[in-house]
């Protein structure tokens, strides 16, 4: 485990151990996730494949009427709260 602190712009510097594992150069790109209470960055010149298994499988499988479902629902709540 590493620190690093942030400063007043919202910057931070990656830890040389960090870098040097990941292979991380200046210019290299990298993507933010939230997972809980957890911030994961990813470099980005990987492959998408290599997310894989990154977020877990929920318990039960769900279906693609179930996601649109859950979609359908969500827009109508965020159209709801706009009005």
């Amino acid at each position: 485990m590493e620190l690093s602190t942030i400063t007043s712009k919202g910057q931070t510097t990656i830890p040389a151990k960090i870098r040097h594992k990941l292979n991380l150069n200046t210019g290299d790109k990298l993507h933010f996730m939230i997972e809980d209470d957890h911030l994961i960055v990813v470099p980005a010149k990987r492959s998408i494949k290599d997310l894989k298994g990154i977020v877990p499988k929920p318990n039960q499988p769900v279906s693609i009427d179930d996601m649109n479902a859950a979609m359908l629902d969500e827009a109508a709540a965020r159209m709801q709260s706009l009005s």
